[in-house]
């Protein structure tokens, strides 16, 4: 999450391109050194390619007009979690919509690094629908596109495990949650990075990487004709149901991917300025 400042603002020599993320140890020796003005650059990208690990204490959590033990499945729940720089903390609204006073000003507006979520029942199954944007809205967020994909990637397991612990209430009363699949969308205005993933259940996909075992498996990208048949198994019944809820989603973005205009941006515009 708060490694998005470090994507932004990466040192000139050191190339989104030129990173591999499979010998991370050069950031991580000279992350130790004595700080001096020459290396103080080389720390913040240190913070990308170290392990994410989720600090419950760093969590602060509000439940806004929502009902802790109420089931997703009757009554519509949805997860703002936003990220502060400044003080390191992450702050979790549990609500029946999207938070959108989290999301306002002009540092959250740069930065693009939320995470929003929302539980959906879908032929009478429950799931996890996360959504997450990579690029479009200003240049920034287009230059690092992959670099954010990549960062967003290796963050969602704390984001889950930030979910999990913080509406631990609902969890200890529907243990089954936790076995709901989980569906990243990730938003973007290239192609190849607007897409959806499925993470495989919610327990395996919070777990830390050491004890995790999941595939994870593509389900529909902008280069994909494919997927009608996947990506059918997002949407709910048509017509009015009881196996479906909510009927519409919380979060304003597509949900159909199959159906975005890939020369336009409007799909890619912060929740911030489509709610307004």
């Amino acid at each position: 999450m708060g490694t998005m400042t470090a994507a932004l603002f990466l040192p000139s020599k050191l190339k989104p391109s030129s990173i591999k993320e499979e010998n991370p140890s050069f950031f991580l020796h000279r992350s130790r050194r004595r700080f001096t003005k020459k290396n103080q650059s080389i720390v913040p990208v240190a913070r990308l390619f170290g392990p994410a690990i989720f600090e419950a204490s760093k969590l602060k959590v509000l439940f806004l007009g929502v009902d802790e033990e109420k089931h997703p499945g009757n009554l519509p729940r949805a997860y703002t979690l936003t990220h502060s720089d400044i003080t390191s903390k992450l702050t979790l609204a549990i609500s029946q919509s999207i938070n959108n006073s989290q999301l306002q000003g002009w540092y959250n507006r740069l930065q693009r690094d939320e995470v929003v979520a929302e539980w959906k029942k879908i032929k009478g199954k429950m799931s996890l629908h996360v959504h997450c944007h990579i690029s479009g809205g200003h240049f920034l967020l287009n230059l690092f596109a992959r670099l954010r994909y990549y960062i967003f990637c290796k963050e969602l397991p704390v984001v889950l495990k930030a979910f999990v612990h913080g509406d631990e209430n609902l969890f200890n009363n529907y243990p089954e949650l936790q076995e709901s699949l989980v569906w990243v969308y990730f938003h973007s205005n290239i192609p190849e990075l607007n897409k959806v993933e499925c993470w495989g259940q919610l327990k395996e996909a919070a777990a830390p990487p050491s004890s995790r075992n999941i595939n994870i498996v593509k389900i529909y990208d902008d280069d994909d004709d494919d997927d009608d048949d996947e990506e059918e198994d997002l949407q709910p019944c048509k017509e009015d149901c009881t196996c479906c809820f909510p009927q519409r989603s919380l979060i304003p973005w597509p949900q159909n991917f199959s159906n975005i205009n890939n020369n336009g941006t409007d799909h890619v515009k912060g929740l911030g300025q489509q709610i307004n």
